[in-house]
């Protein structure tokens, strides 16, 4: 990966997995794609967008992850790289929630479907 992106330790981070290639060819994946076109466009405040490398989710497709300190985390799948927009508006719902949950009914329609899992933020009081 060329060049890090450290985040804001307050922000929401949103890491786009980019290590899949075409089988055939070798050329870039839906990932790298996806991560391409979300970097053209400008970030929402208090979102970090990020390359990252593998995140074991290859069956389901180009996946990202949405995380931010003592809010859920959340896995993503199926996306592509037209979606990018949809993306950067759901990680600023995102930063912006109170714990990280959005019912399908605040995402984009593109993202209704793509939530693949959760994991508890670390330090988040849990009932």
């Amino acid at each position: 990966m060329e060049g890090s992106v450290v985040p804001d330790p307050q922000a929401a981070c949103l890491d786009i997995c980019i290590t899949c290639r075409d089988p055939q060819t070798g050329a870039p994946g839906e990932g790298e794609r996806l991560f391409k076109a979300a970097s053209r466009m400008p970030a929402p405040d208090g979102v970090t967008v990020r390359p990252l490398s593998c995140l074991a989710n290859c069956d389901r497709g180009c996946s990202a992850a949405l995380t931010m300190p003592r809010k859920w985390s959340v896995l993503l799948g199926r996306l592509t790289a037209p979606q990018a927009g949809d993306l950067l508006v759901y990680a600023r719902a995102y930063a912006q929630s109170t714990n990280g949950m959005l019912m399908p009914s605040r995402r984009p329609d593109s993202l209704r479907n793509v939530v693949l899992g959760r994991v508890p933020g670390a330090a988040m009081d849990l009932p």
